[in-house]
């Protein structure tokens, strides 16, 4: 794949480690074609295997590799594409960003992850909120620290790339997020930003009718 050919974004629209790419793409200003995997049906899986032998969202094909871990896909376009950059150049906020960022996609994200509450069965409602309040815990005292207007300083981060899917899933399980303001009070300033509405799981090709923004 030539470096000037679209990249191909494999994802799914409630996924957040999907929503994390499409945030990236869109605060850099990458244009971009999309592949919709299934994640309920298990056909889509399987096709899927190929592109990435985990089955999981998101891949992403660009400039002639694969990459399958969010974080990784976001780090590699601030490297290699020009726009708002996703990491601070200081290396304390760069530090925190990537705190931050491994604390939702590492300590909070995989535990509400499809397969993992698939498994669980009756009771995924309530081991998800146990765990996301476990995590927004520990990640509202660190917030108060680090941010200004965003969760590191006053310069959008991979870190509120992270956050805002992170808070969707909360929402989406019930979570009392007025227990978190800083999260709630960042989540409500980055939702009015055009990067974060455009990526958003009510506006994408997948997304069922019933969610449609």
């Amino acid at each position: 794949m030539a470096a000037n050919t679209k990249p191909v974004l494999h994802g799914y629209f409630r996924s957040s480690c999907s929503w994390r790419v499409r945030i990236a793409f869109a605060l850099k200003g990458i244009e971009y074609d999309q592949v919709t995997v299934n994640l309920i049906k298990d056909g889509g899986q399987q096709e899927f295997q190929s592109v990435n032998p985990m089955q999981q969202v998101p891949a992403v094909e660009i400039d002639g590799i694969t990459l399958c871990q969010s974080l990784a896909v976001i780090q590699y376009v601030d490297e290699t594409r020009p726009g708002a950059k996703l990491l601070p150049a200081d290396p304390k906020k760069r530090a925190q960003v990537r705190m931050i960022s491994d604390l939702i996609a590492s300590g909070i994200q995989p535990l509400q992850n499809l397969y993992v509450i698939q498994k669980i069965g009756a009771d995924k409602v309530q081991w998800s909120q146990h765990f996301i309040d476990r995590g927004f815990k520990a990640l509202e005292p660190i917030l108060k620290q680090t941010a200004g207007k965003y969760c590191v300083g006053d310069e959008i981060s991979m870190a509120d790339i992270c956050l805002v899917p992170q808070v969707y899933n909360a929402e989406r399980f019930k979570v009392n997020m007025d227990q978190y303001p800083t999260i709630k009070r960042l989540n409500q300033t980055l939702l009015e930003i055009e990067a974060f509405k455009v990526s958003h799981p009510s506006n994408q090709p997948d997304t069922p009718a019933d969610m449609s923004a």
